[in-house]
């Protein structure tokens, strides 16, 4: 493996726990659920974190948006010392019933052929994208214990933002996909070529299929204080 050259961070300043997500202000809202957190990487706005949570050392980190991205920080944040992540981000539902704020809990990523992960697998194939079961089982129990509104089912990730319209939410809905997002497969696919664990937790941000509006850091802020907590607590109990 290369060294780190995005994430500049040392060896021993990253969390073999980690928790990344796509936007910055919600890193920045994780780092005041931990003791002493130290800020280890700024460049490139991909913000790092590491402090103690319960007396555990966890690192937050910036993956950005897209595969590319959050690819890079996956892996070097591997090259630093993670052995589980956990994805805690946003995502767009694709099913009736589930408001802002509400979670979704991948138990696999859907996505097209080609893109970055055909720069991994070097053939026109789509791998098996899910969750390591013990950080999956883990977040469930801590979602189930809170009361929290969830769901539990398949996502797709998707590399255009903007490409999404009916007949995208016909498609994939009628595989069994629920929302739709943009790092997820990316993540499980790294963490299983590099052998480390890694799951998601996803509060809905908007709707395909109703009417919510796009909700912005702020007016998500209040669901993920609760929704950082539960990944925080799922992330500690996970052996490494």
């Amino acid at each position: 493996m290369v060294n780190p050259v995005i994430i500049r961070a040392k060896k021993g300043e990253i969390a073999e726990r980690v928790i990344i997500g796509g936007d910055p202000a919600r890193i920045e809202q994780l780092t005041s659920l931990l003791e002493g957190p130290k800020l280890v990487n700024s460049n490139r706005g991909l913000l790092v974190y590491t402090g103690i949570y319960e007396g555990v050392p966890v690192t937050v980190a910036t993956h950005g948006i897209g595969g590319p991205s959050s690819a890079i920080v996956v892996e070097e944040l591997i090259m630093l010392g993670a052995k589980v992540i956990i994805r805690f981000g946003t995502c767009g539902a694709m099913v009736k019933g589930l408001g802002i704020g509400d979670v979704v809990i991948p138990t696999g990523a859907a996505y097209n052929q080609g893109g970055i992960l055909y720069q991994y697998l070097k053939e026109n194939i789509c791998m098996a994208t899910a969750p390591n079961y013990e950080v999956l089982n883990s977040i469930v129990d801590e979602v189930v214990k809170s009361g929290v509104k969830f769901v539990v089912g398949p996502v797709v990730s998707s590399d255009a933002f903007y490409a999404e319209d009916p007949d995208f939410v016909k498609k994939w809905t009628s595989r069994g996909i629920i929302a739709v997002e943009m790092e997820c497969s990316t993540v499980f696919a790294l963490s299983s070529l590099r052998g480390v664990k890694s799951g998601a937790l996803l509060l809905v941000s908007d709707s395909l299929v109703e009417e919510l509006g796009f909700a912005t850091a702020e007016e998500l802020r209040r669901y993920v204080e609760r929704a950082g907590r539960l990944s925080l607590n799922a992330l500690i109990k996970i052996k490494v």
